[in-house]
């Protein structure tokens, strides 16, 4: 664990101020000195330990991530070890190297060795909360699915975290984590707090 911890959030579309907000809480809870900082420019990779890339729409977050530079500073730190990533629900899409029916419309980073498919859940009318068991946690987790992907293959260094009705929901591989789900429209600090311990 770093000395001082910075978290970036990808700050171009979906629930940004969401995941801002709740990383400052787990970071004051687990008694953490750090920043939460919106990225919106290659330059700013270079301050922070730790990336979210939020929910939203998968195909326009990777094409401003591309078009910006991020994605190639993005790939390159995982690459060396030196950044922790979450992606949550589109994020979990765009860490994938694997998109069910991509016509190329999804720049995915192909950093995890998992597959998904996109809006696998339904649509917006078809969004649910579940509770979930999360490996290692002691307690259910309330998920909130919207527009959910799911992750139809997971192997490699990749570990299974959860699973809905036989559907792979959860991933860790080495520092990053991927999720179907959004940990950051509940006030459920764990996941948060889980990815913090991986920094």
């Amino acid at each position: 664990m770093v000395s001082r911890t910075n978290v970036g959030i990808i700050g171009i579309q979906g629930a940004v101020s969401e995941h801002i907000n709740i990383m400052k809480k787990a970071l004051k809870d687990k008694k953490l000195d750090g920043d939460v900082i919106e990225i919106k420019n290659r330059s700013q990779i270079d301050n922070i330990d730790g990336l979210i890339i939020p929910g939203g729409e998968s195909t326009t977050i990777s094409r401003i991530i591309y078009k910006s530079g991020l994605y190639q500073k993005i790939k390159n730190k995982i690459k060396n070890n030196e950044l922790a990533v979450m992606g949550t629900c589109a994020g979990c899409v765009i860490l994938s190297k694997n998109i069910i029916d991509n016509t190329k419309d999804v720049k995915n980073l192909k950093v995890m060795d998992i597959k998904v498919q996109r809006n696998f859940f339904g649509r917006q009318k078809q969004s649910f909360e579940k509770k979930i068991e999360i490996k290692g946690f002691k307690k259910p987790y309330n998920a909130l699915f919207i527009r959910a992907p799911v992750i139809t293959k997971a192997d490699g260094k990749c570990k299974i975290l959860s699973i809905v009705d036989e559907k792979i929901v959860m991933v860790k591989q080495e520092k990053m984590l991927a999720l179907s789900f959004h940990p950051e429209l509940t006030n459920d600090l764990r996941i948060h707090r889980y990815f913090l311990d991986m920094i």
